[in-house]
């Protein structure tokens, strides 16, 4: 078949040359979830700061609140940080959103093709969907918090919101949505992106390593946090104040904020033969 009669037969030539708006949407779809998912690692390991105690978790929380460098702890820094990470999410989610199903027919069609292929890349894909559509309320609502009373971020503060305020079974559900769903995303980008050039196979053993250590980790947090709380209840409201900071920080602090960590007994002396 010549050129012509195709262009002809397929409407190609009225329609002139195709556009390339679709792909720089697909660009921009792996561009945000990229970020997204590198980000939602890198808040993992901020708030699984409690683990290695409460000190170390308060510590962090003043650093995105500009304390070490600025004197003083501006929450409204990590204000920013969320409104910025929110304009992203809702950007990324109206992206994907052009690939979701439109109607409940299109949904079951879609599913029943799913089930019919067991084409377990599909199925990753489905539950993408899934986990995506839960993120847009849990994380939406996260964000909004953040964004409204960054102050209520600290080891006190954040445990009295999961245990005494009841959120626990909230962050419970969004730990699994959001590693279930950046899992398979960032796997989908490297499939779909051909980076790094590993097997299918590999790449599966690796997301699913990666959603189990990442889930492991919120789930220990979390039951950290959880138990602060319930042995902070009655004194709820109250907020964590370190007495002293490790050598090293105290360097960083407000000068006459801390006072040096009391020094260490010498070692007892031999007893004399």
């Amino acid at each position: 078949m010549s050129e012509s009669v195709f262009l002809a037969e397929t409407d190609l030539a009225a329609r002139g040359v195709p556009s390339r708006y679709p792909a720089w949407l697909d660009v921009l779809q792996s561009a945000t979830g990229l970020f997204l998912a590198l980000f939602m690692w890198g808040h993992m390991f901020f708030v699984a700061s409690i683990l290695l105690g409460k000190t170390a978790m308060w510590s962090i929380t003043r650093l995105f609140e500009g304390y070490f460098f600025l004197g003083a702890s501006y929450p409204r820094l990590v204000s920013g940080v969320a409104a910025c990470v929110f304009l992203v999410f809702v950007a990324h989610a109206l992206l994907a959103a052009r690939k979701f199903p439109l109607s409940y027919r299109q949904y079951r069609v879609m599913r029943a093709h799913t089930r019919a292929m067991r084409h377990e890349d599909s199925t990753l894909w489905m539950w993408q969907i899934y986990t995506g559509f839960s993120l847009f309320f849990l994380a939406s609502a996260h964000l909004y918090q953040m964004l409204v009373w960054p102050q209520n971020i600290g080891p006190y503060a954040s445990s009295d919101r999961i245990w005494s305020d009841g959120l626990w079974p909230f962050y419970l559900l969004m730990l699994l949505a959001v590693e279930l769903h950046g899992g398979i995303g960032l796997y989908r980008l490297c499939v779909k992106w051909g980076w790094p050039r590993l097997s299918r196979g590999l790449l599966k053993k690796l997301k699913w390593a990666l959603t189990a250590f990442f889930l492991t980790l919120g789930i220990l947090t979390l039951a950290a946090y959880m138990k602060i709380g319930y042995e902070h209840r009655l004194n709820y409201g109250e907020r964590y104040h370190p007495d002293t900071l490790p050598q090293w920080l105290l360097p960083f602090a407000p000068s006459g904020e801390f006072s040096d960590p009391p020094a260490l007994p010498p070692a007892a002396e031999g007893k004399e033969a």
